[in-house]
């Protein structure tokens, strides 16, 4: 926990979540060391990202956080995802226009 604190709070929330869901402890260890490990491989801003990520998806494992890494998903902004995207034109597409 005082590894995960030095890098960050969020990281520190996210293994505490790790730990909190297993059953035994004992067996969340192995995870949590390879998360944290994620902080010299890719980075501690880069592991920051991919867990304020994660913990907002509401999933807590390994595996997750690998994921976000090898995509690049930590660096994504949250408003890309918020933006509309244009309409596209087609004829079969009605528009705002017509649904008032």
């Amino acid at each position: 926990m005082e590894w995960a604190s030095s890098i960050h709070e969020d990281v520190r929330l996210y293994i505490l979540k790790i730990l909190d869901r297993k059953q035994h402890p004992e067996q969340a260890y192995r995870s949590c060391i390879g998360i944290l490990s994620f902080a010299k491989k890719a980075g501690e801003q880069r592991l920051i990202s991919a867990c304020q990520r994660a913990l907002s998806y509401g999933i807590y494992n390994y595996k997750t956080i690998q994921t976000i890494l090898e995509k690049n998903m930590d660096q994504y902004e949250d408003s890309l995802f918020a933006d509309e995207l244009p309409m596209p034109k087609h004829d079969n597409i009605r528009g705002e226009d017509y649904y008032q």
